[in-house]
């Protein structure tokens, strides 16, 4: 695909949603780098995903420091100044904990130090002043949580980032960061970053519904097709060149279960999931995209690619949104039986999408 080709979508076709309790609007959505930018896909094909997403109404794009070992940041980063994007319409993120590699102790964490020089350092490898969101990309049980509140202020006080978030954090840990920053008069954090698909409820559906209730938290979830599970590209074993095939490392457990009986009844679902797709016109990775920005508490969905066609693929789902009537929720919640127990005031739909 060409940088010059004509856009594939029309991008008034995307919707939009608050992040979280903030004014900030974020495409329900979004391009990651995991796996894939820096790493199997450098150059050309990066410049024309990135351009294929934005075409199509996409304007948050997602990294972290430990992507492709730093690689990741600087792919992304070249690409946004060889399509001439302009600045103030992109929605850039990205991570810091894991450090790129380097033995030193201090390169990785949530110290102050860490925070504030990973931040910097990837904004170097971006090429940009600021991103709009930095995230803890995980917590860090050595480190104070007030130095990490504190260290995060600072970084949005310098104008190196305009919010900050967590990734995999637990609901008391978050609810211990909230509280810190109210005591202290700083801002918490505006967004979590957690796996939420039809196969993995429970954290953002029950565990953050106080959370979203009482602060606002929204949540740009990743893997929302189960690592490619909710394609059905894994219902007859699993196929060369796919995400379990080209990342044994951190799929093989994932791999492994799908020969067990759990496994085998996942698929099984997936196959009547399929049916209902059909139905409503669409894929199951259309279907399971559509069914997770469906939940309010959830302000963005990654979708990662290493082809334009599946980019384009999946971007479509959102024409299935508005599809998913109550009636076509519970359909879905009849199949997957994954719907995780909580008080009747805390139900899976918030509400209608908030667009703009």
């Amino acid at each position: 695909m060409s940088v010059d080709a004509k856009p594939t979508f029309d991008p008034k076709n995307m919707l939009f949603k608050n992040l979280g309790n903030t004014g900030l609007k974020v495409s329900v959505f979004s391009y990651g780098g995991w796996l894939t930018v820096g790493g199997t896909q450098k150059g050309e094909i990066v410049k024309d995903l990135i351009k294929t997403a934005w075409d199509a109404g996409i304007n948050l794009f997602d990294n972290a420091e430990v992507y492709a070992t730093g690689q990741s940041e600087i792919e992304m980063g070249q690409a946004f100044r060889d399509l001439n994007l302009k600045r103030e319409e992109l929605v850039v993120t990205t991570k810091v904990f894991f450090g790129t590699g380097r033995n030193d102790p201090n390169q990785k964490g949530l110290s102050r130090k860490h925070i504030v020089e990973g931040t910097k350092a990837s904004l170097k490898r971006l090429g940009l002043d600021y991103v709009d969101i930095i995230y803890a990309h995980r917590p860090d049980v050595n480190t104070p949580m007030e130095e990490t509140v504190r260290a995060f202020n600072h970084v949005i006080e310098q104008g190196l980032a305009f919010y900050w978030g967590t990734s995999e954090w637990t609901a008391q840990q978050l609810q211990e960061a909230y509280l810190i920053a109210e005591k202290l008069h700083l801002i918490g954090p505006a967004t979590e970053q957690s796996q939420y698909n039809l196969f993995h409820r429970e954290k953002v559906e029950k565990e953050f519904r106080y959370l979203q209730k009482q602060y606002g938290l929204g949540n740009t979830i990743w893997s929302p097709l189960a690592s490619g599970l909710l394609t059905g590209k894994y219902n007859d074993g699993i196929p060369e060149g796919s995400r379990f095939a080209n990342h044994k490392d951190f799929f093989d457990s994932t791999a492994k279960e799908l020969q067990s009986e759990a496994g085998k009844a996942k698929i099984e679902k997936v196959k009547k999931l399929t049916k209902l797709a059909e139905r409503l016109g669409g894929s199951v990775g259309q279907l399971s995209l559509a069914w997770a920005t469906k939940h309010e508490g959830v302000s963005s969905v990654i979708l990662g690619a290493t082809k334009v066609e599946q980019l384009q693929e999946n971007i479509k789902a959102v024409e299935l949104i508005p599809k998913l009537t109550p009636e076509v929720m519970a359909e879905i919640d009849e199949i997957v039986q994954t719907a995780p127990e909580q008080p009747a005031t805390f139900g899976r739909d918030f509400g209608p999408v908030r667009t703009v």
